[in-house]
């Protein structure tokens, strides 16, 4: 397995055991920025998107549950 494989799984790890939505969002945006620097792409566009999925993965079933406060 590649270093780089270990770091991203262990990045999107980190992002779904993130508390609050916020927290989820901020690591979704910084786990979508190095993905799209590996892969040569848009890294302002891969933080969007990660920030978005990252925010929205509280209501996925299956994984934890953001906590309301």
């Amino acid at each position: 397995m590649r270093i780089s494989t270990f770091v991203l799984v262990a990045a999107a790890f980190v992002g779904v055991t993130a508390c609050t939505q916020t927290e989820r969002g901020i690591t979704g945006a910084v786990v979508g920025a190095a993905i799209a620097d590996a892969t040569d792409e848009n890294m302002v566009a891969g933080a969007a998107l990660g920030g978005l999925a990252g925010a929205a993965s509280c209501g996925v079933p299956g994984l934890p549950p953001c906590p309301s406060y």
